[in-house]
């Protein structure tokens, strides 16, 4: 892209500032009583170098020159900006108790910080600097090695985390937050990883909360809560510039600008930020062609298979034709992934924000407006219930915010949607195989091209059987025996063939060649196909979505004191939301002029109370309708002992809900196997697959013996988990962090199928298969244990490690799919280094940094779409990287590879394999000074 040579060119142009290194040392205490601040963060403003002090409260950092901005911050404790000019100067910073919680970073480096050591929930944080450090080819992919987190790729450009099960390529039970803003697609109701979201550049930190948390966040906030947190422009400013090249002709590049303007008293009153963000890459490429799971056919079958990443092959009861002589079963050639699909993957963002101070002289504690936009476009793959080329795809996002910190907020945000030239490719095979012929004029040209030609051909053969005289039973049951030898096995796959060859050609009316992918003519039926919506004869999607969302939210701090260090915080807040869904008809059943806009609002409160710093314990409330559903509760409760400044232990009960998709309840969507139905009034009179299968394969079909069922409208969902953990930091080097966990699902939605049958006489006349959104009648459960340490030593190195086990613990008649996904064990280990000390010829490299790290995945079954539901073998994974800043041009290196061995993965079934990516990106910062 465009913006990528801008990177490159901006960079070059900007290299040539030189500056001097100095080490700075100081401590960090607090105010009222002296005590040292352990884990409190010392930032260079503006940009990503920082460290963390010591059991000691002291630091020591290595700045490129001075003067520079300081900013000194710790959860709970006023952050500070101290300007150093001298080595010499005093850095002994005092940090006070009544202040705010700020932006900037907060590292994660040799201790836990304060805020994440007392969570009642399991909290994993990625901050600026781990960023730098991860060994992934980016911030996103490394939250991949964090405890609890599964990160699935369906594509290079799309990306998907979930936590503690139920893994999806649509994550509707994980809630995705970028500065409080829901990044959700408004048409699709889930969110879509990073290809909506933020710059590299711009993430100041991102906080992972594991666990059901509607109490603290909302519905949707089901199995976990990615929030982001952008950088802020009044502490981080400057430009900043990346430029990243890597395997599969990635190229990506990322400008942010931040800046502010003072009053006449020189005080800091409006800050501003611009980001510009630009990827391009050959896209991972889908070619399994491994027969589908649970299929009968296999690759030897001579008449064909159905393959997972060949669509338009799958199975037809008028495909099998036992009687006629080494016919068998036979399957439509149908097209590859790679025939019908723009592996060229293309994202562009673009965003600006304006933060203005009302009252300047507060500085970080002036009530702060904001507005902000955000746009998104690009091309990738999206796996969901089919394979989708979002092509074209355009987000838009306006935010307007009023806020104190820690104090109040009132924050209203929009997001539009436009699917752009998006379209379905397995859709679209089909489409090219009705267009050749359809399958009843296939199947009966196919047979009697095999009898014309084929059959006496095996006929000519030496030892073929002579029948004169036989009956018609027994001359029949010599030529199947016959074709049953080795010989004539070896010759039907040239056979077939040869009928396909023949097959391929028009046949008459109504029919026409096949249409060969690569020629011109089969380009101009793929263009007119998906040039043309769904419904009406192509396959494109018609999809200009919004929402709109009001949030408020007021605290109320130490409105209780019963003792000097014991006091009572709460909290009030609501929410509305509105959905306008416009689909015309291709995804929602929003055609004839039927409305189904759908708004929801929540009201929630709850109150912490602090006992003499020892124990926390936290309890809220929150009540959500849908203006579909009834209103529901979600309650929350948490206890936090600290019994030592060192170790915290904590139980918490925690619920959810999860109201029904826009899918869910109004979905009308034709997947070539089935149609997949939402369920808002219910369906009635379905049959089993069970049954129906039973039937047809009886000798005389009796329809009668079909079993029929309905299914009731969708509710909402509900989970209840229970979790304890204990946190601690043993000796001067462990710290573990540990988690048990038992969630209990109630109305959990997933599907059903069945078949509308039609009989004619006693006969089957018609079945259309259905996956129809369905709640399960029994109570589903998990329970999972995580553990994470780090280790650190030699001042400069960590190993780190974490192991999670995850299972379902439901095994019933239930018909419900649930789609757990998840493997039962996974781990991570690595060992990581940060600010090594190195000279290369008499050259210091400052920050020199290094990450290695290995994940390993258990083998999983992975339940989607009838195509894509198959095993997930176990892999490993190796992530490697280092880096380390040139200060006298204020750049960073960073070189490194994802899955460095190149062990080609499944994460998905039905993706792509995923291999090595290899990468070197160049990261400038220029702070202002």
């Amino acid at each position: 892209m465009r913006v990528c040579y801008l990177c490159v060119a901006a960079w070059v142009a900007l290299c040539g500032t030189l500056s001097a290194q100095t080490t700075l040392r100081g401590s960090i205490i607090g105010a009222a009583d002296g005590d040292p601040l352990i884990g409190a963060s010392v930032l260079v403003k503006g940009t990503t170098t920082g460290t963390v002090t010591d059991l000691d409260g002291t630091w020591k950092l290595t700045v490129t020159g001075l003067p520079v901005i300081l900013q000194f911050s710790y959860i709970g404790f006023a952050p500070t900006e101290l300007e150093v000019t001298t080595p010499e100067q005093d850095l002994v910073v005092r940090l006070g108790d009544n202040a705010v919680t700020t932006d900037v970073v907060e590292v994660r480096g040799r201790r836990i910080s304060e805020k994440q050591q007392q969570a009642a929930l399991t909290v994993e944080t990625l901050d600026a600097i781990a960023i730098k450090e991860t060994a992934a080819a980016n911030f996103y992919d490394g939250l991949g090695s964090l405890k609890d987190v599964d990160l699935t790729a369906a594509s290079l450009g799309f990306k998907i985390v979930n936590t503690r099960g139920f893994n999806s390529t649509n994550p509707v039970r994980s809630l995705q937050i970028i500065d409080g803003v829901d990044n959700q697609s408004p048409g699709l109701n889930f969110s879509l990883g990073n290809f909506l979201g933020a710059s590299e550049l711009d993430v100041n930190r991102v906080n992972l909360v594991v666990g059901a948390s509607s109490a603290f966040y909302g519905p949707n906030a089901f199995n976990g809560v990615i929030a982001i947190e952008t950088k802020d422009p009044f502490l981080q400013q400057g430009l900043s510039v990346q430029v990243k090249a890597a395997e599969r002709n990635l190229l990506e590049g990322g400008i942010r600008w931040a800046d502010a303007l003072v009053n006449k008293d020189g005080r800091e009153w409006m800050a501003y930020k611009l980001n510009l963000f630009g990827f391009r890459a050959d896209d991972w490429v889908a070619d399994n062609y491994d027969p589908v799971f649970g299929t009968e056919l296999t690759r030897d079958n001579p008449g064909g298979y159905d393959a997972v990443n060949r669509y338009g092959d799958e199975a037809n009861r008028s495909f099998s034709f036992p009687t006629v002589n080494g016919l068998g079963t036979i399957r439509r050639p149908g097209y590859r992934e790679l025939d019908l699909v723009d592996y060229d993957s293309e994202n562009l963002k673009a965003g600006v924000a304006f933060h203005f101070r009302l009252n300047p002289e507060r500085s970080l504690e002036s009530t702060e407006l904001l507005i902000g936009s955000n746009y998104s476009t690009g091309t990738t793959v999206y796996q969901g219930d089919n394979r989708y080329s979002l092509k074209g795809i355009q987000f838009f996002q306006h935010k307007l915010e009023l806020r104190n910190r820690d104090n109040f907020f009132l924050r209203a945000y929009m997001t539009h949607e436009d699917a752009g030239q998006t379209y379905d490719p397995y859709f679209t095979a089909l489409r090219l195989q009705d267009l050749h012929k359809t399958d009843g004029q296939w199947q009966s040209d196919y047979r009697n091209a095999w009898i014309r030609f084929a059959q006496p051909q095996v006929a000519a053969l030496e030892g073929f059987p002579d029948c004169t005289g036989c009956s018609v039973p027994e001359r029949r049951q010599a030529e199947r025996d016959f074709y049953q030898t080795p010989e004539v096995q070896a010759l039907l796959p040239e056979l077939h063939d040869q009928t396909r060859d023949i097959v391929a050609q028009a046949s008459g009316f109504g029919t026409e060649d096949y249409y060969e992918p690569g020629t011109p003519r089969f380009q101009q039926a793929f263009d007119s196909i998906t040039s043309n919506y769904l419904g009406q004869g192509g396959t494109r999607f018609f999809d200009k979505s919004a929402l709109y969302h009001l949030h408020g939210e007021k605290q109320f701090r130490q409105v209780w004191q019963p003792a000097e260090q014991s006091y009572l915080d709460l909290t009030v807040g609501g929410n509305f939301r509105q959905y306008t869904p416009n689909s015309r008809g291709t995804i929602l059943l929003d055609t004839m002029g039927r409305d189904i806009n759908t708004s929801e609002f929540g009201l929630y409160g709850g109150g912490t109370m602090n006992l003499n710093n020892r124990f926390k314990l936290s309890a809220s409330l929150r009540a959500d309708k849908n203006q579909n559903f009834d209103l529901l509760f979600s309650p929350a409760a948490s206890i936090v002992y600290t019994p030592r400044e060192s170790t915290t232990l904590r139980a918490s009960f925690s619920s959810a809900i999860r109201n029904p998709t826009l899918n869910d309840q109004y979905l009308f969507y034709n997947v070539g196997r089935a149609i997949l139905l939402g369920n808002l009034n219910g369906v009635q009179d379905l049959v089993t697959v069970e049954s129906f299968v039973d039937v047809i394969n009886q000798q005389r079909p009796d329809v009668s013996q079909f079993d029929f069922f309905d299914i009731d409208p969708i509710r909402p969902e509900k989970v209840r988990t229970f979790e304890v953990g204990a946190r601690s930091t043993i000796g001067d080097h462990l710290y573990v962090d540990a988690t048990y966990y038992y969630s209990r699902y109630t109305d959990f939605i997933g599907y059903n199928l069945g078949l509308d049958v039609a009989t004619f006489q006693g006969a089957i006349s018609n079945a259309q298969a259905y996956r129809v959104s369905a709640n399960a009648r029994d109570i589903v459960t998990t329970q999972g244990f995580s553990i994470g340490s780090n280790f650190y030593f030699a001042d400069y190195f960590s190993l780190n490690g974490n192991y999670s086990w995850n299972v379902l613990n439901t095994e019933t008649d239930d018909p419900i799919i649930p789609a757990f996904n998840t493997p039962e064990h996974k781990y991570n280990i690595g060992i990581s280094g940060r600010n090594i000390p190195l000279t290369v010829f008499g050259y210091a490299l400052q920050d020199l940094g290094a990450n290695v790290n290995y994940k390993w995945v258990d083998s999983y079954l992975f339940e989607g779409s009838p195509q894509f539901t198959g095993p997930i073998q176990s892999y490993g994974m190796l992530d490697a990287q280092v880096n380390f800043t040139l200060p006298k041009i204020k750049t960073t290196i960073k070189v490194g590879a994802s899955n460095l061995l190149d062990n080609q993965v499944f994460q998905v079934y039905g993706g792509p394999r995923i291999g090595r990516l290899a990468y070197i990106s160049a990261t400038y910062n220029l702070v202002n000074p």
